[in-house]
């Protein structure tokens, strides 16, 4: 029993990790974000609710100035303040911002939402149990090691969300008759604010693929849809 001590106790780390999280999340959000009330942005997100068969979409602002779009495990659809405020300067036009929309919408709609919460948890765990136990073996190499091992399995598993999210909007919204190029010419914006900032990413790039490869897949995928 004492073997297996240290992964009981990664374990049970795990589980309130998940408890806190989610309790945390869900109170910035509530505190710190209102409805959208956007008029232009209403219009074409009713698009979006058409192609779904929904009466309307909830989209929240979320108080914060990093160049972002979220959903929350409960479901809601969030975009920053400062997501919304290159919109409202022209720098995004609404069919860009509607392709973030329907890009978290994506998240949502496949448990992408839920279960990353689970997976951070998860991964929180997976690092602790492995430090433990690694410890042992490779005294101050060996907790190191177990953060890279867990954050290399965390960026795939992202990676991978990112793409299904993707494939989703780029459905969605070419179901909505708004297609797939304001999708693509966003991830070329967001590129170029990169690279404005000397290499620094915006959030919305943190933990996702490269621009390049994820326009490819959706270049892909349309190719597929015009044999189909």
């Amino acid at each position: 029993m004492i073997k297996f001590t240290p992964i009981l106790l990664a374990v049970l780390y795990g589980v309130v990790m998940y408890r806190f999280s989610a309790w945390r999340t869900k109170r910035a959000l509530n505190e710190q974000s209102t409805e959208l009330a956007d008029p232009v942005l209403k219009r074409i997100t009713d698009r979006l609710a058409a192609a779904l068969d929904l009466a309307r979409i909830r989209v929240h602002i979320y108080e914060i100035d990093p160049v972002n779009g979220l959903a929350a495990p409960d479901g809601r659809i969030f975009i920053t303040r400062g997501f919304y405020r290159k919109f409202q300067t022209g720098e995004v036009s609404a069919e860009e911002m509607a392709s973030v929309i329907a890009h978290e919408l994506g998240h949502v709609a496949l448990g992408h939402s839920r279960r990353r919460m689970i997976d951070f948890s998860g991964q929180n765990a997976l690092r602790t149990a492995l430090a433990m136990v690694m410890g042992r073996f490779i005294p101050f190499i060996g907790p190191w090691l177990a953060g890279a091992l867990t954050s290399l399995l965390a960026a795939r598993l992202s990676r991978g969300d990112e793409y299904e999210a993707d494939e989703y909007a780029a459905a969605l919204l070419t179901r909505a008759g708004i297609g797939t190029e304001p999708q693509k010419s966003l991830f070329r914006k967001l590129e170029a604010l990169t690279q404005s900032r000397a290499g620094a990413a915006p959030a919305w790039l943190m933990s996702h693929p490269k621009t390049a490869e994820r326009i490819g897949a959706i270049e892909r995928l349309e190719a597929r849809w015009s044999q189909s």
